[in-house]
């Protein structure tokens, strides 16, 4: 009769844990069924060979860990959410902003872009190499240039490129491909489905904050009144 009645709350309690309802309940439903579980197995256990009271305890305090550990769970997603939303209030503030971006395309519309090569060691023959839709590549000579940061600028209209995205590589004298990072505008942040940070960037498009390598400020008011057209 023990075995039996064992056996049957082991059963319900599997069920229970597999249960995609019963784990999504508030965690007091989940202990009044484990109570009602516990009290029916006491209940019915052999009177001439009662069960071990530590099993008792055991599943007592195996209720206790399953407790922690979704309170645990649902602190940590509301804390993820908090981060997010903080995280979204920054960037927005940051809209208007020039930004570095760590990225292997531009987007071309007619207007120069600037960016830099990050060199790991000194280069002295450094390509920037811009592959269109068609396939056409078009080679961009960097001159030469110690460790850091070398400076480029695309200029569409010069080099005869068309409007479009393009992909971006640099090529090293040594045959490595350091990281290309282009400039441009903070235009817009806004949620993904999925619940992430997505930032619309010029000369872009949409990345992923962390392909943010840096904030170069605002334009300044005499830059913006020097760009604004005048009746």
């Amino acid at each position: 009769m023990q075995t039996s009645s064992t056996n049957l709350f082991n059963k319900n309690t599997a069920g229970a844990a597999s249960d995609k309802v019963a784990t999504s309940a508030p965690s007091n439903e989940n202990r009044d069924m484990f109570t009602k579980l516990l009290v029916a197995q006491i209940r019915n256990q052999d009177p001439l060979s009662p069960s071990d009271p530590t099993q008792f305890v055991n599943q007592l305090s195996q209720l206790s860990q399953t407790e922690a550990l979704q309170s645990l769970a649902q602190t940590n997603s509301t804390s993820a959410s908090l981060l997010q939303s903080l995280q979204v209030l920054a960037m927005g503030a940051q809209v208007g902003s020039q930004v570095s971006v760590a990225t292997g395309t531009v987007r071309l519309d007619g207007d120069k872009v600037s960016g830099s090569v990050m060199l790991s060691a000194g280069s002295a023959a450094t390509k920037l190499v811009l592959t269109g839709a068609d396939g056409a590549a078009h080679e961009i000579a960097l001159p030469p240039h110690g460790p850091g940061a070398l400076p480029f600028t695309i200029d569409p209209a010069a080099l005869g490129l068309a409007a479009g995205s393009y992909t971006l590589q640099a090529l090293a004298a040594d045959g490595t491909a350091p990281q290309v990072e282009v400039t441009g505008r903070l235009d817009s942040v806004r949620m993904s489905a999925s619940g992430g940070v997505l930032l619309q960037v010029a000369n872009i498009g949409e990345i992923d904050p962390s392909a943010i390598t840096g904030f170069n400020g605002k334009a300044g008011a005499a830059q913006v009144a020097a760009l604004t057209p005048t009746n």
